[in-house]
């Protein structure tokens, strides 16, 4: 989960995912979003693969890219129930009588 975190706590990463969520688009069409170098978008799309929350497809000369929202999904899931919402609440335990 940790993986998760460390690529959406990048600005320029939780705009690709946004712009994923569109659809699969190729590295090329993501890069002219940005005003970064292309070394720069690929170290991005690196961290959201290692993350798993993209899949990388190579379809002829381009790399089209595509969003994993399960994963997201499941991340955010299991960030919450860390928290006990989103489960039944703990039994209470019985304190010792004096």
């Amino acid at each position: 989960m940790s993986h998760v975190f460390k690529a959406l706590s990048d600005p320029t990463r939780r705009r690709v995912l946004h712009l994923l969520r569109q659809g699969p688009m190729s590295a090329g069409d993501l890069a002219d979003q940005f005003d970064v170098s292309k070394p720069t978008m690929s170290a991005h799309f690196a961290v959201l693969k290692e993350a798993d929350l993209v899949h990388a497809e190579k379809v002829g000369k381009s790399v089209l890219y595509h969003l994993k929202l399960s994963v997201l999904e499941d991340a955010l899931l299991g960030f919450v129930q860390s928290f006990g919402m989103g489960a039944p609440p703990p039994e209470p335990t019985k304190e010792p009588v004096s």
